[in-house]
């Protein structure tokens, strides 16, 4: 594969959608994930998860330099860091967030195809050997297909979301759709930006709900 392969720009249905709502049946991919509760803005475990999330990423990414690369390996950007969210009964209302302590919350990375269980477990020794203080307990490799959705890209604070939602949620209730957040589908997230390097009101963040049709 010539160049380097960048999913923002091959997968723009996915990464990149209007700010006008749409739906999307979003295919199976693999990810790195880790589980927590908290707010996301003062939570260790949340810092915790995103340095274990980038360390392996990085760590995969970087195996062209390895002696034997992974099957199938070709360079590629490191993809936008998303996140699942839901609440202490397992729903996510955006709109009456009063606690962010009691969020609960999975963050994620994709990963290309060539990640396999054991390229994952490779990974996994490495950053011990480099990182041993660091507990790589909560990580997992997980293949996940969401299935059909529908989305919207939110510009702004992530505080001024409910807005968007509101947009998103009109929209699928009049295109004869419901909203399917459940235990298995949550209102999910991905940060196009780092709110570390952009001002808040420029940041970037796909908005995503998993759907089914009205009865």
């Amino acid at each position: 594969m010539a160049g380097t392969f960048d999913f923002k720009k091959e997968y723009k249905d996915l990464y990149l959608p209007k700010e006008k709502p749409g739906v999307i049946d979003v295919p199976e991919m693999v990810f790195i994930m880790v589980d927590g509760k908290g707010n996301p803005n003062t939570s260790e475990q949340y810092k915790n998860a995103l340095e274990i999330l980038y360390g392996f990423s990085y760590t995969i990414k970087m195996s062209k330099k390895s002696a034997v690369q992974p099957e199938g390996y070709f360079d590629y950007v490191v993809p936008p860091l998303e996140g699942f969210w839901w609440g202490e009964d397992g729903c996510f209302d955006a709109a009456n967030v009063i606690n962010k302590d009691k969020l609960h919350w999975t963050s994620m990375l994709r990963q290309p195809e060539f990640v396999t269980q054991d390229v994952f477990e490779s990974a996994k020794q490495s950053i011990g050997k480099k990182k041993p203080g660091l507990d790589l307990s909560p990580v997992r490799l997980v293949t996940f297909t969401e299935g059909l959705c529908a989305q919207i890209m939110h510009t702004g604070s992530y505080d001024n979301e409910p807005a968007t939602i509101g947009v998103l949620e009109r929209f699928i209730k009049e295109s004869g759709y419901e909203t399917d957040i459940s235990e298995k589908r949550k209102h999910h997230e991905i940060y196009l930006n780092d709110p570390r390097k952009t001002e808040s009101e420029k940041l970037k963040t796909v908005i995503r709900h998993p759907i089914k049709e009205r009865n």
